[in-house]
């Protein structure tokens, strides 16, 4: 019975998607990006870009989708224009004739691992225990073989649970005891219980976790929109690492999530402080340099089968559409 009610779970959520995604198709005009993630104030630095691009004559909005899997196979099958996340995996396994690429690194890994600290003191500690992950192909997952390989551990399982919001309530409620959370929900979850969870230090991790991908044949049809688009989320990310509170101020003036929380309106700049310091806002698009590092990182991880100088970036990025709009900014 348990398993009927999961399984009737997922299926209406999948339906609810496909509805979603169905009623999107139709607005032609508008250029839908969807992720398998909340919307929220980390969401400001392409938000702002769209409100902009909108003032250019470019109608854009963002979309949360249940899955990484579902984002991919939507833009794969032409139901929605833009994936945001990582599909690596997936262009590998369909081939260099793949009809998706990537054409934007929207910003790189920035997840911390947030322990139980009365459990778990360092990752020898997590050796046969569970970790929970965002998703399958995610960047946590990708992190999660990375940290196995680096101190020779192996998790007991992989959980997935979609939402670093969700993740962390969980953490906070004693559900699980090791999990990837972003950098607004660390600092939520630390500021509440310091005494009883610490961070993990993940050493030397460099690979992209949202990038932009769509099909070839949309990038050709709407390369002047697309043009455009690229300039405001290069322009919104170079202003933004030069003043990370920017994103709050423009939210009020902009009129942008205006239902979000006020805890989370509070964590606005902290995080785009927080980010710019580690700097996950790449300014030039991230190009060849991202595909490279992303190639040796997922390698190392079991992500992408390797070795990674076997890879070629033509089959997984577009590089021509990023090229025109960094010389039309610059």
């Amino acid at each position: 019975m348990v398993y009927f009610i999961r399984k009737l779970q997922a299926t209406v959520a999948f339906i609810i998607s496909l509805i979603t995604i169905s009623s999107i198709a139709y607005a032609d005009d508008v250029i839908t990006f969807a992720e398998a993630d909340t919307i929220t104030g980390e969401s400001l630095i392409n938000l702002i870009a769209f409100e902009r691009a909108k003032a250019r004559g470019v109608k854009a909005e963002a979309i949360s989708l249940q899955s990484d899997d579902l984002v991919f196979q939507a833009v794969l099958n032409g139901q929605v224009e833009v994936g945001v996340g990582s599909a690596y995996a997936a262009m590998q396994t369909l081939g260099a004739n793949a009809p998706v690429r990537n054409f934007y690194q929207l910003k790189k890994l920035g997840f911390l691992c947030v322990v139980n600290k009365d459990k778990v003191k360092t990752w020898q500690d997590l050796d046969g225990k569970p970790i929970t992950i965002h998703a399958r192909g995610s960047g946590t997952e990708a992190i999660s073989y990375y940290m196995e390989k680096v101190h020779n551990i192996k998790f007991s399982e992989m959980s997935f649970v979609p939402g670093s919001e969700v993740r962390g309530v969980a953490l906070m409620k004693g559900t699980i005891d090791a999990t990837f959370l972003d950098i607004t929900n660390t600092r939520l979850v630390l500021a509440k219980h310091p005494e009883k969870f610490k961070i993990l230090d993940l050493g030397d991790v460099d690979g992209s976790d949202s990038l932009l991908f769509a099909r070839s044949d949309f990038l050709k049809e709407r390369a002047g929109d697309m043009q455009i688009l690229l300039e405001e989320l290069m322009r919104s990310a170079r202003e933004i690492n030069a003043d990370p509170t920017l994103p709050a101020r423009l939210r009020e003036e902009m009129g942008l999530l205006p239902d979000l929380p006020q805890e989370l309106v509070d964590e606005i700049t902290p995080y785009f402080e927080t980010a710019v310091k580690q700097g996950m806002f790449a300014e030039d698009g991230g190009g060849l340099p991202a595909a490279l590092g992303d190639f040796d990182f997922l390698v190392a991880s079991g992500g992408l089968k390797g070795p990674a100088s076997n890879l070629d970036p033509d089959n997984f990025w577009n590089f021509q559409l990023l090229e025109k709009a960094k010389a039309a900014l610059n």
